[in-house]
């Protein structure tokens, strides 16, 4: 194994709004802007939301959004223009599926497929504000790391 290893820093979504899936992605996942990205106070200038904004976990992971100027939203899962990306967002138990739902939607996700009633394992998929999909499932917690 190499002294230097490639690692997964961060996922990129393209958005015509860098700031308002940011938001929406630090509400839904509870997550803190890496610092010099929070929203500027009051009505001055949002200079970064118009290019490059980073989302930070605890855990390590990081969401980044990108500003573009055009992006045809994703169909999935019909036909048409294909998923690009999209998150696995799992809960453990049947209340925090249900709860996480509402939240989405509270949020501004779309409901796209609801497979809900599925009992090996129950999930919704959304599109994001922008119409990135992302699924929201209930599985076991991952096993601890070696």
């Amino acid at each position: 194994m190499a002294d230097d290893p490639l690692l997964l820093r961060q996922t990129v979504l393209d958005t015509t709004d860098a700031r308002g899936l940011a938001e929406f992605y630090r509400e839904l996942l509870g997550l803190a802007y890496r610092p010099g990205d929070e929203p500027p106070p009051g009505e001055q200038d949002d200079e970064r939301g118009r290019d490059w904004l980073v989302l930070r976990n605890p855990g390590g992971s990081q969401l980044a959004f990108q500003q573009v100027d055009d992006l045809p939203p994703s169909t999935w899962p019909g036909p048409g223009v294909p998923q690009q990306l999209h998150l696995d967002l799992a809960v453990t138990t049947r209340q925090a599926f249900e709860r996480e739902h509402d939240r989405a939607l509270a949020l501004g996700a779309r409901l796209l497929l609801d497979r809900s009633d599925d009992e090996d394992e129950p999930l919704y998929v959304y599109a994001d504000p922008v119409g990135h999909p992302f699924c929201i499932f209930v599985a076991p917690p991952p096993a601890a790391a070696d």
